[in-house]
């Protein structure tokens, strides 16, 4: 069994055009997610949203990587040091 690893991803929304595929994507990935907060930050027209995962870190890489692929998402990853 892979290990799982608790990471916290941080995503950034530019662009309103990939919403619906970001949110199927985060569906995807449901079972893993631990929480989720969104902050819309008007005065950029940006939103801010932290997804906080337990899962292996293969997985947690194919989910930021297929996000970072949608336009108008920037995504970065931060791992729990191994508990």
């Amino acid at each position: 069994m892979t290990e799982s690893r608790v990471a916290l991803v941080g995503i950034i929304v530019s662009s309103k055009e990939a919403i619906d595929d970001l949110n199927h994507l985060l569906s995807e990935y449901g079972e893993y997610i631990i929480g989720r907060m969104g902050l819309p930050y008007k005065e950029r027209k940006i939103s801010i949203i932290s997804v906080a995962m337990d899962a292996p870190a293969d997985v947690i890489n194919s989910m930021t990587g297929k996000l970072g692929k949608l336009p108008g998402i920037s995504t970065k990853t931060i791992y729990a040091k191994n508990m």
